[in-house]
């Protein structure tokens, strides 16, 4: 059997040398824990005391960042892309994340259910209608006039938003993080990531204030997320006029439930609740995307899939790199307020999700990864779009429907509105509205999970009942800063929200000292794996060598082996006379 990882920070002792109390507390890394509780405690009372100064320095800092920095996250996302397709599909991708001959931890099917349910599928259900529209509504500037080049440019630029480039960038993380612990051991901690770069730095505080802002940005991600989300599923209930006008204690029962969801959840561990409720996610997915693709336009659906796919990879690279500038202030304001943020929002994300899917990819190939977490979501999400903001762009665009409530696209509600104009919509609103719950119960229990495990030391089997604190922490955060705001605004959700990809700038430093980490790892292991090659090769030509030399003896001793004498029989016989 392999050695487990360190379930306890450096420098720090054994949870199993301590008795009572102070043996469970050990099990978290108090150089992590605490210092990750106090920021994230000051930060909420911070953006609930001082709501409206505490919005307003928040937004100004992220309008800087995104005014003077907007390049740098524009070539910085577009260079991971590139340094993971060069990983995947070069000479780096037969090493295996694990032992040399280890089988995959968990099957194909549910490794993709998890990665896709804790990557981007409640984004999925919430933007899926709502992106497009938005695009098709108000265009990105230099789009071409006409309905047909704005449906267009508005899928492309969604498919540019949610392809390869976020995911690249979970990779960036992911990779990083399943070499260090699957094929090096180390314990699940973002610090060791940095382990060929940083050496024995990360086991002090270089390391701490790594795994400091994982956590922080994952909770302040985490809560934000469920916050905005129970908004919207409030909104969707109204919609349908199963509750009158949603109110705050609405949303905190919805706060409340979900959270006990996701804490029952990640109690169980990766391999029950998390694994059962994403393969759930995906089949309710399915099933709600198959019912719009056969009572909503399916022929468009299918030429729009095939023809937006084309226009994405014409499209990619110039739209990659583009800041905007060519269209002055105007086409850098979309820039920013669109393509920067997500940027920004994924590499915020990255903590999380790359940890995530690290912790469950244990025995696959750096191959297999890279084209399992790259390519098959990416083709998902694209099918989507096709599907749910293709239908909403066509109905839009035909003058068959009208999604707009006074000129504007109502993004809480664009996916109800549109399964209400399909024949049996209401009932499907209804099971949308139930998958909204689910994937937002996995995204919690998923963030909940992997925070526990960065604040315990990289511990990957954490205690339940950290597991749980980290739960319901998310969740109390949410409620705090929700009923602190007003509803109208959630001025303190969004505080929080603009704070979460403020920490991308920092993280993105740590993505760029991963990609150098990674590539002397992978380059190490790759002279290793040559000079043993050459070294069995050689071994090999001597074994042949010495046994030619050895065959070659033998048939020279035999070529000069003395005749035995003839018998008289033998002799010929003698000439007569």
């Amino acid at each position: 059997m392999t050695a487990q990882p360190s379930a306890h920070p450096p420098g720090e002792k054994n949870p199993l040398e301590q008795q009572g109390l102070g043996r469970l507390t050990a099990s978290v890394a108090h150089r992590v824990f605490w210092p990750s509780a106090v920021i994230i405690l000051a930060f909420v009372l911070y953006a609930v005391i001082g709501q409206e100064s505490a919005a307003e320095q928040v937004a100004g800092v992220q309008e800087a960042i995104g005014d003077n920095l907007g390049w740098f996250y524009t070539a910085l996302t577009s260079l991971f892309v590139i340094f993971v397709l060069w990983v995947g599909l070069g000479r780096f991708g037969r090493i295996r994340l694990g032992k040399d001959h280890e089988k995959p931890e968990f099957s194909t099917s549910s490794w993709f259910a998890m990665l896709f349910a804790a990557g981007m599928g409640i984004g999925l259900v919430y933007w899926g209608a709502a992106e497009p529209l938005n695009f098709f509504v108000s265009p990105k500037p230099g789009t071409g006039d006409g309905d047909p080049a704005k449906t267009e440019a508005a899928m492309v630029q969604t498919f540019l938003h949610w392809g390869v480039h976020p995911w690249a960038i979970y990779v960036v993380v992911g990779l990083a993080m399943a070499y260090a612990v699957h094929r090096k051991n180390r314990p699940v901690s973002i610090r060791w990531a940095l382990e060929p770069l940083l050496g024995d730095r990360v086991k002090g505080k270089w390391g701490d204030a790594i795994d400091v802002i994982a956590v922080v940005g994952t909770l302040f991600g985490v809560a934000t997320s469920l916050g905005l989300g129970v908004m919207q599923i409030a909104s969707g209930l109204n919609f349908l006029g199963w509750v009158d006008e949603p109110g705050k204690p609405l949303m905190v029962v919805l706060i409340a439930a979900i959270t006990g969801l996701a804490t029952l959840s990640v109690a169980s561990g990766i391999g029950k609740g998390i694994k059962w409720l994403s393969n759930a996610n995906m089949g309710i997915a399915a099933l709600i995307m198959l019912f719009v693709i056969i009572v909503g336009p399916t022929l468009f659906i299918a030429n729009g899939f095939v023809q937006n796919v084309g226009g994405y990879l014409q499209n990619v690279l110039r739209l990659s790199f583009d800041t905007g500038a060519s269209h002055g202030a105007e086409g850098q304001s979309f820039v920013n307020t669109w393509t920067v943020f997500y940027w920004g929002w994924w590499i915020s994300w990255a903590p999380f999700v790359g940890v995530f899917i690290a912790r469950i990819s244990r025995g696959r190939t750096v191959r297999e990864f890279v084209c399992g977490v790259l390519l098959v979501p990416t083709l998902l999400t694209f099918f989507w779009f096709a599907v749910f903001g293709g239908t909403a762009v066509h109905g839009q665009s035909t003058g068959k429907e009208n999604y707009l409530v006074d000129g504007a696209v109502s993004t809480d509600n664009a996916l109800f509105q549109l399964l209400d104009t399909l024949p049996g919509g209401k009932l499907v609103a209804g099971i949308a509205i139930l998958l909204i719950v689910l994937f937002f119960v996995t995204s919690s229990d998923s963030a909940s999970f992997v925070v526990d495990m960065l604040s315990s030391g990289g511990n990957p089997n954490p205690p339940v009942w950290s597991r749980v604190f980290w739960a319901v922490m998310g969740g109390a955060v949410a409620a705090a800063l929700l009923l602190a705001s007003d509803l109208a605004s959630a001025s303190s959700l969004n505080t929080l929200k603009t704070t979460a990809i403020i920490i991308a700038l920092p993280f993105s430093i740590v993505m760029i000292g991963m990609c150098i980490a990674t590539t002397r790892a992978f380059l190490a292991e790759h002279r290793a794996y040559e000079a043993a090659r050459r070294t069995a090769e050689q071994e090999r030509i001597i074994d042949r060598t010495v046994a030619a030399l050895e065959d070659g003896q033998a048939d020279d001793a035999a070529d000069r082996k003395v005749p035995a004498a003839r018998t008289t029989e033998d002799r010929p016989p003698e000439p007569a006379g």
